[in-house]
């Protein structure tokens, strides 16, 4: 329903401005709900309207309700609820026929159910109300008010708006399977969140795909054991997550959690960074030092990217697995340990073994319980939620205030294929913070790799023209927005 100041004046000149404002902004990226808000506050601004409402009724029910509003509170808006037949709205969606009352006060149908008209003299308002339809089907209605005059004619106003509402019938239509979705989602997600509440989730991890549910699941079967897990995915998915959920999920929590980037121990050092020395073991070892493994007794250790260790070391670790005792390097007394280990590999170790730069006995001790983490583009689900992650992560971080992401954004995030995985994501999201300068995430913040991506598994070479382009075309969109589709407005 719109209310008008007065009625629609059919200036041809001024409808196709009009008609073309509506084309304009149907034609933009702009959400469905966005789209019929600005056409909405368009024809208030174009024409004095007071008030506006677009009605749409529920696929497969008979509810009809006020979807889109101008001017209306969030109060009456709730009041504006009908059943298909119910008063003029309603029968106007049940036969699919538009409908005029010349004076609400004298028609007994017309229901006024958002008590939005108590205060006025009904006997100067007219209702005009027409079908929103795709081919025969009723979509919902359009419905507009105004001041009454004996000598003004309904038949142009009703054509005027049967031409707006053809036209933002696939809005509506879209903004109804959007909305259908979208509860669809939260319906999903509520069964979803009950279940994990009788089920295991680590509160370290983002992740509510499938494939990440079927990780949890791992995770909760094997943490109070003592087995050793053998992690294994791509660099950045997690995997030190992984390894730090399982340990304070078990009984050892509280005690010693000991993290080794393998990859990062010098060959000469591995065996007494993880073993500990004697004195005077080798040059420089000026005093007695513990190692990694004796730090972790009664606890877990991680052992990130174990496949880089040298031979000899990795038969010092079968020992540990095996006996539960080392030496220290330069040492001749026998230390027990209790320690549990938990290993992590980014690459193809079985390969290794085959390769010789693996010992088989080792991987066969350490594949006891495999965890296989997906990449982040096999559980595109789960982007959205990091992101929001790390926006709140990073605008606390570094004290900004990050409103909000814009589309754009979005879909290049998610369309990307992530090579870096989680990792790559988190650095693309803090990089993004720090370059908002508005309180808002645009594509243009994110990494020329990320701007120029079309498709999940491949990026276009890009050029400084196609960068500016595509630049160009986000401030525009962002500054209709923000101007609510005036272009002058947005020019400036």
């Amino acid at each position: 329903m719109v209310t008008m100041s007065n009625p629609i004046k059919h200036d041809k000149l001024k409808e196709l401005q009009l008609l073309y404002e509506i084309s304009e902004i149907l034609s933009t990226h702009m959400a469905p709900e966005e789209s019929l808000r600005e056409i909405l506050t368009i024809l208030g601004k174009k024409f004095g309207m007071n008030r506006g409402t677009i009605t749409l009724l529920k696929r497969g029910s008979d509810e009809i309700s006020i979807e889109e509003a101008y001017g209306l509170s969030a109060k009456e808006i709730a009041k504006g609820r009908y059943k298909v037949g119910e008063g003029i709205t309603g029968m106007v969606i049940k036969k699919g026929v538009p409908i005029v009352v010349p004076q609400i006060g004298k028609e007994p149908l017309f229901l006024d159910k958002t008590g939005s008209r108590k205060l006025m003299n009904k006997d100067k308002v007219s209702f005009l109300c027409v079908p929103i339809k795709i081919g025969i089907e009723t979509l919902g209605a359009l419905s507009v008010d105004h001041v009454f005059k004996k000598d003004i004619s309904p038949k142009e106003d009703v054509r005027v708006l049967t031409i707006i509402a053809s036209m933002i019938a696939r809005a509506v239509e879209l903004k109804r399977t959007l909305d259908e979705e979208r509860a669809l989602l939260i319906q999903e997600n509520k069964a979803l969140i009950n279940e994990l509440k009788t089920k295991f989730k680590p509160n370290n991890i983002i992740g509510n795909s499938k494939l990440m549910r079927q990780v949890y699941s791992l995770i909760e079967q094997v943490a109070t054991s003592r087995a050793t897990v053998l992690i294994c995915g791509e660099s950045g998915t997690g995997k030190e997550l992984v390894a730090s959920a399982i340990h304070y999920s078990s009984g050892r929590a509280e005690a010693p959690f000991i993290k080794v980037n393998c990859a990062a121990l010098p060959e000469n050092l591995a065996e007494s960074e993880l073993f500990g020395h004697e004195k005077g073991a080798f040059t420089g070892a000026l005093s007695h030092k513990k190692g990694k493994f004796e730090i972790a007794d009664k606890g877990t250790i991680f052992l990130d990217e174990i496949g880089e260790l040298s031979l000899p070391v990795q038969s010092k670790i079968l020992r540990v697995l095996q006996e539960r005792e080392f030496e220290h390097v330069g040492g001749i007394q026998t230390l027990k340990v209790d320690v549990r280990i938990v290993a992590a590999t980014n690459a193809d170790l079985l390969e290794d073994v085959n390769n010789g730069k693996f010992r088989e006995d080792l991987y066969y001790r350490l594949n006891v319980f495999p965890i296989f983490l997906p990449a982040l583009r096999d559980r595109r689900p789960d982007i959205p939620l990091l992101i929001n992650h790390f926006i709140e992560k990073y605008s606390r971080e570094h004290g900004k205030e990050i409103v909000r992401i814009n589309t754009p954004a979005i879909d290049m995030l998610v369309k990307y294929h992530w090579p870096g995985n989680v990792r790559e994501l988190e650095n693309c999201i803090e990089r993004a913070v720090l370059l908002s300068s508005d309180g808002v995430i645009h594509g243009y913040h994110l990494p020329p790799t990320l701007q120029m991506s079309d498709t999940a598994g491949s990026t276009k070479p890009y050029s400084l023209t196609a960068m500016v382009e595509n630049y160009e075309k986000d401030l525009i969109i962002e500054a209709l927005k923000n101007a609510n589709g005036v272009k002058a407005k947005a020019a400036r």
